[in-house]
């Protein structure tokens, strides 16, 4: 059904792309220098600002329509296994990071990459896909270098030319680190992968955390000023909750941490005597030495998953206490978790579980998103914190390289947490060569379904990706206006450069009819700019 509802979709599309090219065009020049009506008029199509809709179909641009009559291959696999080996053909891109669910457009012309379609298409494991990687150029030996992290890609839509050569839309699957790499039959580049396992978000108890004091505040005499003392910026609601209701929320790991937690924090509140005894039991040290490692780890801003390890050492500590005969204590312990249950508490204080719950990440992002780029929304993706990682990291507007840095990290919260620290920090796109500043994170716009962010391959089979701003400073235009192979239907290009050092930093597009909305707008490629990074801070 939902294959069913995208090809209508397509087809609607398509059929908008036939009215576009039945009509007449006329390209319209447009000056450099933008009155101030139009700078009003095109501020509407980017960013969180304006009122107005582009009357553009920015589901137009995400078919590639400028490939031509491209088949889908109706081929869809389910994921490899996490961990598991394969060998694969490779393509090696520059200026390109590729993530998972991201489409990719390819004009294969390279003999080698040709064969490496064809293995991709007939091999048995893992048919219909090839590994992405992203290869640059050293700063300091000028030498290529490769990334060893990278994204498998399904081929999704296919297409053999007459001269040979192929056209090809392939959609990112999976990250995978490379282990070996070679160069195969007619010279095809191959390598042995390892699929990356994801980690699987998990929900902390955020509800039932927040009614509930944190540990630090048993050696507070009144309860209820200690749960006074930790909701002192909450409204109301701070009702004690009982120790079966709260471990009921948990998780059988996050339980058997809550309870470990409790067991070292209890010899915080013993008495006199019992210590003088308990000091000289054999057990004592070792213990002792599991509360030192938990208790450091809370000290930290260490996660959940971080200290899980740490507190393996804590219940191995309390099954050989429990196995000695001459080991004292065990009444104290009892006595501890008794008092221990008669104030609120949690294992960590709300803020802490905030900072890498992976939900509550990922509402925070969309959140800053939907700010920033109003359209198209990623409201379907808060309840799938990994695939929102993903969607704003193969779309967020930094260079190729800070992007590379978002593929490697490991874990949905860390990625979730880097990505907002970005979108607080970044402002000003410049050129990467001489600095001089192109445009504002408030001038992006928004001319694909896909983002602000998109790749699109030219017919030398060079692939770009490009950042789509609605206005753009410093830069100087070579040639007239062209229509061919327009990643946009409906607009021409020109060449545009850097006016200080001159170096290509991508295009400009000018409507061919006015009907079209907004009619200029500039395609500055990722490659070519760096982000100016306002004073950083604290997410929380």
């Amino acid at each position: 059904m939902e294959e069913e509802r995208i090809r209508d979709i397509e087809r609607i599309q398509i059929e908008h792309l036939r009215e576009l090219d039945s009509e007449e065009l006329h390209v319209e020049e447009v000056d450099r220098e933008s009155s101030d009506d139009d700078d009003a008029h095109d501020r509407g199509f980017g960013g969180a600002s304006g009122s107005r809709e582009p009357t553009f179909n920015v589901g137009l641009a995400s078919l590639h329509t400028y490939l031509g009559e491209v088949e889908d291959t109706y081929h869809r696999f389910s994921f490899l296994d996490g961990g598991a080996m394969y060998t694969l053909p490779l393509f090696y891109l520059e200026g390109v990071v590729l993530f998972p669910e991201a489409t990719l457009p390819l004009r294969v012309i390279q003999p080698d990459y040709i064969a490496a379609v064809e293995r991709a298409l007939r091999q048995a494991d893992a048919s219909y896909t090839i590994g992405v990687l992203r290869v640059y150029n050293d700063t300091n030996t000028e030498e290529s270098r490769f990334a060893t992290t990278g994204t498998t890609a399904e081929i999704r839509k296919f297409q053999r030319l007459e001269d040979g050569s192929l056209n090809v839309v392939t959609r990112g699957r999976q990250r995978f680190h490379l282990r070996s790499r070679w160069m195969g039959a007619e010279h095809m580049p191959c390598g042995e992968i390892q699929i990356i396992q994801e980690d699987l978000p998990l929900r902390t108890p955020r509800d039932a955390v927040g009614r509930l004091a944190p540990l630090r505040n048993l050696r507070i005499a009144n309860a209820s000023q200690a749960k006074q003392h930790f909701h002192r910026d909450e409204n109301e609601d701070s009702d004690a909750m009982s120790e079966e209701s709260f471990e009921g929320d948990l998780s059988l790991a996050e339980r058997s941490l809550h309870r470990s937690a409790l067991l070292s924090y209890g010899s915080d509140i013993m008495d006199e005597s019992t210590s003088s005894d308990y000091d000289e039991s054999p057990c004592r040290s070792e213990f002792h030495s599991g509360r030192s490692i938990l208790n450091s780890s809370l000290g930290s801003s260490r996660s959940v998953e971080d200290v899980r390890s740490d507190n393996a050492f804590v219940r191995d500590g309390e099954k050989l206490n429990a196995d000695r005969q001459p080991c004292r204590g065990l009444g104290w312990r009892k006595d501890s978790m008794r008092r221990l249950r008669e104030v609120p508490r949690s294992y960590w204080p709300y803020w802490v579980y905030r900072m890498y719950d992976s939900y509550c990440l990922a509402q925070r992002l969309a959140d800053m998103w939907k700010q920033i780029v109003r359209s198209p929304s990623v409201d379907g993706l808060v309840h799938k914190p990994d695939l929102l990682s993903f969607h704003i990291a193969s779309k967020i507007p930094v260079s190729e390289s800070t992007r590379q840095e978002l593929l490697e990290i490991d874990g949905t919260s860390y990625r979730l947490r880097r990505e907002i620290e970005l979108l607080e920090s970044f402002d000003c796109i410049r050129c990467k060569s001489c600095e001089t500043l192109i445009a504002r994170r408030s001038n992006m716009l928004v001319m694909s379904s896909e983002g602000p962010l998109s790749a699109y391959v030219n017919p030398h089979g060079y692939v770009h990706e490009i950042i789509t701003l609605y206005k753009a400073n410093g830069l100087a235009f070579i040639g007239n206006p062209a229509t061919e192979y327009s990643w946009f239907p409906g607009y021409a290009w020109t060449i545009a450069y850097c006016g200080t050092c001159r170096h290509q930093m991508g295009w400009r597009f000018t409507a061919t009819n006015m009907k079209l909305k907004p009619r200029t707008f500039y395609g500055i490629r990722s490659s070519q700019f760096k982000m100016t990074e306002v004073e950083s801070r604290r997410i929380y």
